[in-house]
């Protein structure tokens, strides 16, 4: 091999002036949100560990470094190729275009700079032309748009480009609340600073992938399963019978788990064990140990090495029941709820509702009252109660403008998971009522809820909830799954005011005003994606007739929706909700649908659900 060289540098140094290619027999972009999302909460847990709001920004320069693994590079005639690391180095780009957006959205004098900085990472420009760090031509339309925050459709382009797209989407989504406002500058420090990776430089493609190939292709290594099966297994030594058979009926679930997808087993794990050992979290402060729960989601095999008596394994028969009984209990549940979270079941449809979120933390919390020997009725009787309420105290969140990331309701729900290990169906109901009543995120407290460019995926899915409540309650059948689908032929935001200032300035001063109101939810609709684009600039009264072929909720606009139908009628009857149809969609009347969609959203997410499903 020639020369070899392998370089510790953060960021900024592994972005500022430098142009990285992919060759084109690269494997595409292909991160997936589950993989945003781990990568935002490693960031947010190993930055929130030492910042605390009174430093001084000088203070980044002392907080620990993160490591994010190494990058294979080929240089060749003065060019770099990334071998392997395109994966880390495209989603970091993401990121600091996202990070870079909010610098400007604050709008800060002493931020400025910062922004400018972070530009100069992710691209330059030359004699009036711009070209990204990371130099691949047919991504450029899609990054130029994500960096300029506009619109960009993802249909009918390659792989990678649709995948950069949608991950940015979720890096809006999910990017923790505490990194912003305040703390922006901090993190944007630390992010760009004390952020490395290790550079792994070579000048031959066959030494680049001699590399990637005994880094990546020699041996396999034990998962976290496997070791935490090899403790296990070593500790029964009753007899050999005994231990083969915990190893089968092991070896059984795992691999039913794995099923539904590579990584299973070992989510199912912690979700387990989290749900009834965790005693502790980490404590929101600076140097803050790991507690249980943290531990769980990255050593669980080394935990309950270390907890085997809080989890009371001191015998062999007590590990051989951890083996055959505990955990074939709790992986058949877990795998339950999955299965649940992918298409939706009767009577688990909360399930599927959380999923969409991402909200992992669903499943901890509904193991958490499951107690092996539950009969059938009363574990689905606590798995609708606690989906009923996490559906409830998402939605609450979103209509109030709050973060629903992991990060930011880790230890809300942490509490939640200690409060009913083990309860019966009522008891839940009762203690989960009891915290929504105290809640103060209710949909009455947010008149002005409205769709804004984080929320739009969120907004989509609630007005799909309206959209079905309202058909459903009415005698027909259930079109969610139609409404809330992604695709070609799918359903999209509808804002009934077509985007004209000048034909509402009778009740707006300023076209701020009109953008904002007009994006209030009592201003939109769920329509298929071609009527969106064929009808979006007419006149409401034009449009209106057409609102007649669509959804319910639509229809409802016009006076016909209330003439031979019977199940609507009786529906705003006994729901005592105020539809009516509109001759022309003044202020008022788009005040007047803001109120009614509350009222829909109250009904669809009434606390009084839980004692419902805690009943059977």
């Amino acid at each position: 091999m020639k020369d070899i060289r392998g370089d510790a540098k953060n960021i900024r140094a592994l972005l500022s002036g430098v142009k990285y290619n992919i060759d084109l027999y690269q494997r595409e972009y292909l991160w997936k949100r589950k993989h945003i999302k781990e990568l935002l909460d490693d960031l947010y847990e190993k930055f929130s560990k030492k910042h605390e709001p009174e430093n001084e920004r000088s203070k980044v320069a002392d907080y620990e470094r993160y490591f994010l693994g190494s990058i294979i590079i080929c240089e060749k005639d003065g060019d770099k190729y990334i071998i392997d690391g395109q994966q880390r180095l495209t989603s970091l780009t993401l990121l600091l275009i996202h990070v870079r957006y909010l610098l400007n959205r604050q709008q800060k004098d002493n931020q400025v700079r910062q922004e400018s900085l972070l530009t100069d990472l992710i691209y330059s420009e030359k004699f009036g032309n711009r070209s990204f760090n990371l130099n691949i031509p047919d991504r450029e339309p899609c990054m130029d748009a994500l960096l300029n925050n506009k619109q960009f459709d993802e249909n009918h382009q390659s792989k990678s480009v649709a995948n950069i797209y949608q991950r940015y989407r979720d890096i809006e989504e999910h990017y923790p609340e505490e990194l912003s406002g305040d703390a922006l500058p901090y993190f944007a420090d630390w992010l760009t600073e004390k952020v490395f990776l290790v550079e792994i430089t070579t000048y031959s493609d066959s030494d680049a992938y001699t590399i990637f190939e005994t880094m990546n292709d020699r041996g396999l290594s034990l998962t976290p399963t496997d070791m935490l099966k090899s403790y296990l297994l070593a500790n029964i030594t009753e007899s050999d019978d005994l231990r083969k058979n915990s190893n089968e009926a092991w070896k059984k679930h795992v691999a039913s788990l794995q099923e539904i997808g590579k990584e299973e087993d070992a989510d199912a794990i912690k979700s387990w064990l989290r749900s009834q050992y965790a005693n502790d979290i980490r404590e929101k402060k600076r140097d803050a140990e790991p507690r249980d729960f943290n531990r769980i989601g990255t050593e669980f095999h080394r935990w309950v090495q270390e907890k085997k008596e809080q989890i009371n394994l001191s015998s062999s028969a007590d590990f051989a029941r951890f083996m055959q009984d505990d955990f074939a209990f709790y992986a058949k549940q877990y795998k339950l709820l999955r299965e649940a979270s992918m298409d939706i079941k009767s009577e688990l449809e909360s399930v599927y509702f959380n999923a969409e979120y991402e909200f992992t933390l669903q499943y901890p919390m509904l193991l958490a009252p499951l107690k092996r020997g539950d009969k059938k009725d009363i574990i689905l009787r606590k798995l609708r109660t606690v989906a009923s309420y996490i559906d409830i105290y998402i939605n609450r969140r979103i209509w109030n403008g709050k973060s629903i990331v992991y990060s930011t309701v880790q230890h809300t729900m942490f509490s939640v998971i200690k409060e009913i290990r083990g309860l019966k169906p009522e008891e839940i109901a009762k203690m989960l009522m009891e915290r929504l009543s105290k809640d103060e995120n209710t949909f009455s407290n947010n008149a002005r809820f409205r769709l804004t460019g984080a929320n739009r995926k969120h907004i989509r899915r609630i007005l799909a909830r309206i959209t079905d409540y309202t058909e459903t309650q009415s005698g027909q059948a259930s079109r969610y799954a139609e409404y809330a689908a992604s695709g070609r032929n799918s359903y999209e935001i509808e804002h009934i005011w077509p985007n004209h200032f000048d034909l509402h300035v009778d009740e707006f001063d300023h076209s701020t005003d009109f953008d904002e109101y007009r994006s209030r939810i009592g201003g939109l609709l769920l329509l298929p994606k071609n009527f969106n684009a064929s009808y979006k600039d007419m006149s409401y009264k034009d449009k209106r007739e057409h609102y007649q072929g669509q959804n319910l909720l639509a229809r409802s606009l016009h006076p016909r929706a209330y003439e031979n139908n019977p199940g609507f009628i009786r529906f705003i009857e006994e729901s005592d909700l105020d539809f009516q149809p509109h001759e022309e969609f003044k202020k008022a009347d788009l005040d007047a649908r803001q109120s009614l969609y509350q009222k829909l959203a109250e009904q669809i997410w009434n606390p009084q659900r839980l004692l419902r499903e805690a009943k059977g």
